[in-house]
């Protein structure tokens, strides 16, 4: 395996391709979360928020990405990539990523609710796990979080 190589320049290149998938699923009616899985600098696997399209609870944008890249690789395990995504990680989406063995986890805006990597704790960072993930918070994390507001006010304003 070669080694995480961390190029903070493209971080906002991929977050950017989150953004345009959240979109996506926003105009499906879905909350526009979106998740880019990168290797080697080449996206392997991408994916929104889709639960309600697939009447899959567990079709969170992270979940699609790394399925999608799993699939791609032929492997369950893909070590070495970085995980773009626009809201920090939820408890399901945390273990899959530990699970998937993903080296990084890049996320925008931070989830106060039910975030797990900073906001209600730091999941990663739990001594019982047999990885480790680095993680960096908040990149493009205003635009992240105004695609989240816009979408809520929306459905509130829609009754």
């Amino acid at each position: 395996m070669r080694p995480l190589i961390i190029d903070r320049s493209r971080d906002q290149d991929f977050m950017r391709l989150a953004l345009t998938l959240a979109a996506q699923g926003a105009e499906l009616g879905e909350v526009p979360v979106g998740a880019v899985l990168v290797q080697q600098g080449e996206v392997i696997g991408q994916g929104f928020n889709r639960p309600i399209l697939d009447s899959d609870p567990s079709a969170h944008a992270e979940m699609v990405a790394i399925r999608a890249a799993a699939q791609s690789a032929r492997n369950y395990r893909l070590p070495g990539s970085t995980l773009y995504v626009t809201l920090e990680p939820c408890s399901m989406c945390a273990g899959l990523i530990v699970h998937a063995r993903v080296a990084r986890v890049v996320f925008g805006a931070s989830e106060p609710k039910a975030g797990v990597v900073q906001s209600q704790g730091q999941f990663f960072d739990q001594m019982f796990l047999n990885h480790r993930v680095m993680v960096e918070g908040g990149v493009l994390g205003e635009a992240c979080g105004q695609v989240l507001s816009a979408f809520f006010k929306a459905r509130r304003a829609k009754g």
